[in-house]
């Protein structure tokens, strides 16, 4: 059973606890972690590229010169795409990049990401992530002294003060339990989990 170190606010060890085996403890799978991680930057891209066609761009009503005698190539159209100014061949158009991905596989990859970041030893957990006030100088000394550098804070709902202290820092995010995404968690280099987060955690994926 993989086990974890608890930390407090100041970045000290104050414990540690075991992990559910089901959720922090499986095979890794970085072929379905890749699937789905694809996926998920697919599903964020817009789409809204247009440019337009030869039968989009204005003008080009009048043939440029008559068809034969001149001794140049015939051309019907200065709104052809070999003219400047003429449209686009094949021009890109609005499109929607987004697909499904099995549910059952979703999970699978984001154990498959939890395990592995629990068996790197990159996965914190914080007894009480909580701050009173908005202070980055707070987030940024938790961060010194667990030696993180670009790091997703996992909280169980959202926390005002948490998420205006940290976004200030490059590389440092934050999310909640129940939206926790597989790519949040490959794109970190340190997870940061309070402790009610993980137990969120726990019974949703075990």
């Amino acid at each position: 059973m993989p086990t974890v170190d608890i930390y407090n606010a100041d970045g000290k060890v104050v414990g540690n606890m075991d992990l559910n085996e089901n959720v922090f403890g499986v095979d890794v799978r970085t072929d379905v972690m890749h699937e789905v991680v694809v996926n998920y930057l697919a599903n964020q891209r817009q789409g809204t590229q247009s440019t337009k066609t030869r039968t989009e761009v204005r003008g080009g009503g009048i043939k440029p010169w008559r068809q034969k005698g001149t001794g140049r190539a015939r051309q019907g159209s200065t709104r052809a795409p070999q003219w400047t100014h003429g449209g686009i061949v094949f021009a890109p158009k609005p499109r929607d990049y987004s697909y499904r991905v099995n549910r059952k596989l979703k999970r699978l990859a984001l154990k498959s990401a939890l395990s592995a970041k629990a068996a790197s030893g990159d996965l914190l957990v914080v007894d009480n992530l909580a701050l009173d006030a908005i202070k980055t100088k707070s987030i940024q000394a938790f961060l010194d002294a667990v030696s993180a550098g670009k790091t997703i804070f996992i909280t169980p709902e959202v926390n005002v003060n948490v998420y205006k202290s940290a976004r200030n820092i490059p590389g440092v995010s934050t999310t909640t339990a129940k939206i926790l995404s597989v790519y949040d968690i490959v794109n970190a280099e340190k997870l940061v989990i309070d402790q009610k987060a993980l137990a969120i955690i726990e019974e949703v994926f075990a």
